[in-house]
């Protein structure tokens, strides 16, 4: 497990962000994505299964978002956003905006999306922000193996996180429980 100790910093020193993946091939990141793991946020507690994300090259020239899921009354949650590339270098730190939701409706601003750790062949991803505060877990299909759920607790810890931070998400086609990460 990360300890404190992997994040901390000395007194009235900030804590650096999370370290991006040297370099995101944006053609292969783009495309659905199934998230099998979160730390909770307040804008997913509706979201009882299959969430997805699915990101696409807008005519503007940005990363539209579409994240969908299957809410604990059995319909639809939905919400459309725009994702900008805040880092030339890796392509790896954006800042994703969904308009009518407060603090996050402008298209610029800081980034909020840090692409931690990448499967070899961009079948699964670890996303975090600056602050550590948010975590998903994203694939490619519905479930993973026991392989590469060890890369990917392993990254989590590499990112300053907790594993027990994250709980799986129940996913038709993958796991159907809510457990913290660090007890699977």
């Amino acid at each position: 497990m990360a300890t404190a100790s992997a994040v901390a910093a000395p007194p009235g020193e900030p804590v650096a962000a999370p370290a991006p993946v040297p370099e995101l091939d944006l053609d292969r990141y783009l495309g659905t994505w199934y998230q099998l793991a979160a730390v909770p946020q307040h804008f997913n507690l509706a979201c009882a299964r299959d969430t997805r994300a699915t990101y696409a090259l807008d005519p503007q020239g940005n990363i539209s978002v579409y994240n969908r899921c299957t809410t604990w009354a059995n319909t639809v949650n939905d919400i459309t956003g725009t994702a900008t590339i805040n880092d030339r270098e890796t392509g790896a730190q954006l800042h994703v905006s969904f308009p009518g939701v407060p603090t996050q409706d402008r298209l610029d601003g800081p980034t909020n999306y840090i692409v931690t750790a990448l499967g070899p062949d961009y079948s699964w991803a670890l996303v975090t922000d600056p602050s550590r505060i948010s975590g998903f877990v994203l694939s490619r299909e519905p479930a993973l193996d026991a392989q590469q759920w060890n890369r990917i607790r392993a990254a989590i810890e590499t990112a300053g996180q907790n594993t027990c931070s994250y709980l799986t998400s129940p996913t038709t086609g993958g796991r159907g429980d809510i457990a913290p990460l660090c007890s699977t």
